[in-house]
């Protein structure tokens, strides 16, 4: 399978890069006094890391028929000090939310993203220290 996406400039540091499926997405970086109109490429990875990883861990949690009330993700990542500079180090917080919650199952459904399922948690060990945690609400 391969996959082409089209990015256009759009003016100043704008670009709009749209998605095999047929969405897109703006983005531009942080320019003092410019106005910001979409996501920076680096963040954006970091939201890739958290969507790969958490549609694999929904899906499961699903299919283990495990009902939540709430789930989030946050991902930080450290930067290099040198250009080019790139994630050298990552961390996924993974939140769960609700009553009686089967931990063993949601752990379950985490590891099996992080260690089988997800391709961008696979692309990211390729250059950067990568650390997950559980945390239970």
């Amino acid at each position: 399978m391969s996959h082409k996406i089209t990015t256009q400039w759009k003016g100043g540091m704008t670009f709009e890069s749209d998605n095999p499926s047929g969405k897109t997405v703006i983005m531009d970086t942080d320019v003092e006094g410019q106005e910001r109109n979409g996501l920076s490429p680096k963040a954006m990875m970091l939201s890739s890391l958290a969507g790969c990883s958490g549609l694999d861990v929904i899906s499961i949690l699903d299919k283990m028929k495990v009902e939540i009330d709430d789930f989030k993700m946050e991902v930080s990542g450290e930067l290099t000090d040198e250009h080019p500079k790139y994630y050298h180090s990552v961390k996924v917080d993974y939140h769960f939310y609700g009553k009686d919650l089967n931990e063993s199952k949601c752990e379950k459904a985490v590891n099996l993203s992080v260690e089988k399922y997800c391709g961008v948690m696979e692309m990211f060990r390729q250059f950067a220290k990568v650390e997950t945690e559980i945390h239970f609400h």
